[in-house]
């Protein structure tokens, strides 16, 4: 008698999504986001409109970036001026193999979770897919692999085209 193949788990990302986000909005300083980081120990946070809407997403690199390029200290930088507003999310029913792929192709390491009428519900990031993984214990059932979140991270880690002027050879 032939055994039926086992049937993989399939978790929505609602699942494994962090609810309590820390966000900033577009108009803060810099030293808004940065304080946000440092005391929720956290190195991306949204931005996000009146209407709780991901306009752009910052993090702890967009942020000395902007005051090494600039010049200029944390309080005298807006968030707008560092943000990234290239904003890739998904939906909190959305399955966890569609956020791997979201993150693989746009090589990110945490996306926004938003309701369908908007608003920002939570955040993903490849930390809530590594501890998923251990956390499975079936490994024929695993929606959440290891083998699947190293694939993840080499696609998030592959290096960029690189933006602005290249020291000289």
């Amino acid at each position: 008698m032939r055994q039926a193949a086992a049937k993989t788990k399939v978790i929505a990302v609602q699942e494994l999504m962090t609810r309590d986000v820390k966000t900033c909005r577009p108009d803060d300083m810099l030293d808004v986001p940065a304080r946000i980081m440092w005391d929720h120990d956290c190195g991306c946070i949204p931005v996000v409109d009146e209407d709780e809407r991901v306009v752009g997403m910052i993090t702890d690199r967009d942020i000395c970036m902007a005051t090494y390029t600039k010049g200029m200290a944390l309080g005298a930088l807006r968030v707008s001026n560092a943000m990234s507003s290239a904003v890739h999310a998904c939906r909190p029913e959305d399955t966890v193999a569609v956020a791997e792929r979201i993150m693989r192709e746009h090589q990110v390491r945490r996306l926004p979770v938003v309701a369908s009428d908007g608003p920002l519900v939570g955040i993903l990031s490849i930390n809530d897919l590594a501890r998923e993984a251990v956390r499975e214990h079936v490994p024929a059932t695993r929606e959440v692999s290891p083998e699947g979140i190293t694939e993840t991270l080499a696609a998030v880690c592959e290096p960029r085209v690189v933006r602005g002027p290249t020291a000289a050879a």
